[in-house]
């Protein structure tokens, strides 16, 4: 019988952001919260500020991966290490930028539920997908992920 973690980690994480979000709007829908006037505009305007920063962030990262040529599944041995552009400031950028388009969305739909369940995501990206990766390119870029790492941050 296969491990649970092993299961978890054949769903690809952005579908994991996808079936939170799908979640959390579904408990939106039974459980929806009055706003006003002002905070309606605030969120509508912070979601399209947001929603677009995560998209433009995820295309950067995924043209740099293209580049490299390397893959962009967590597991799979990379071709490449990628250091340049948003990987400067983070050492997860797409998992950034996929959590800047979650929030933007649910400012766009105006939706408080979909951010409740973000932590879940995050947690989940923290303790399961994240150290997996980071072995990977341990073993993969033994001196040079090493020192990549100790100059930044795992997340922001």
């Amino acid at each position: 019988m296969p491990n649970p973690l092993q299961l978890f980690m054949r769903v690809p994480v952005p579908w994991v952001f996808v079936l939170a979000y799908l979640a959390g709007a579904g408990l939106e829908s039974r459980h929806r919260q009055a706003l006003s006037p002002e905070v309606t505009r605030l969120a509508m305007l912070g979601g399209w500020v947001l929603f677009a920063a995560g998209a433009a962030m995820a295309g950067w990262c995924l043209l740099l991966f293209r580049r490299a040529r390397t893959t962009t599944v967590p597991g799979q041995a990379p071709a490449q290490l990628v250091t340049s552009g948003p990987y400067r400031f983070t050492r997860n950028p797409m998992y950034v930028s996929l959590t800047l388009a979650y929030l933007g969305e649910a400012g766009l739909l105006r939706q408080s539920w979909p951010v409740i369940l973000l932590p879940l995501v995050l947690a989940y990206l923290h303790w399961t997908v994240i150290p997996v990766e980071e072995a990977r390119l341990t073993e993969v870029f033994p001196a040079q992920y090493a020192e990549y790492r100790s100059r930044v941050r795992r997340w922001i």
